[in-house]
Formats: structure tokens, C-alpha cells, sequence
């Protein structure tokens, strides 16, 4: 899967994902979760606006992303339970 991770830097320094992108398909970020980080790593738990949660981990040496968790919402708003 082909993953883009838009970020930015917060008022008190911290960085935090804005939007990524899912094989080309746009998802923004609704709410920064959680975030920790190694030496040269850091993982960056969120919820997209589609309402799922996902977590992203960040090679800081790289600086390659990927995707490491996803978890479908479990209410869609499109009748799905």
C-alpha cells in the first residue's frame, strides 16, 4: 500500500499529522490521538474522517512511512453497523 503523510508543527512544538494519503485517496486527520517515539522512530496514532483510527510509524532516518494499524469504525453512517 502506497501511503503520503502530510504533518505539521504545532504551537508548543509537538508534530502532528494534518492528512495522509491511501494509495492516492485523501483522508484528513480529525484528531491526533496519541504519538510516541524510539531513537529514530516515532508512531502516530489518529482518526481520519472517515472515522477510522489508524497508526503510522515514521523511520526518522528514512524518513519512510508506513502503515501499521487500521481499525474500521464501527459506526460508518451509511447503515453498516
Amino acid at each position: 500500500m502506497q501511503v503520503h503523510v502530510e504533518t505539521y508543527i504545532e504551537e508548543g512544538g509537538a508534530e502532528k499529522l494534518r492528512r495522509f494519503y491511501l494509495n492516492g485517496r485523501p483522508i484528513e486527520v480529525t484528531e491526533n490521538i496519541d504519538q510516541w517515539h524510539g531513537a529514530d522512530y516515532r508512531y502516530f496514532k489518529v482518526r481520519g474522517s472517515d472515522g477510522n483510527v489508524y497508526i503510522f510509524h515514521r523511520n526518522d532516518v528514512s524518513t519512510e512511512w508506513a502503515l501499521t494499524m487500521y481499525q474500521r469504525s464501527r459506526l460508518r453512517g451509511d447503515g453498516d453497523p
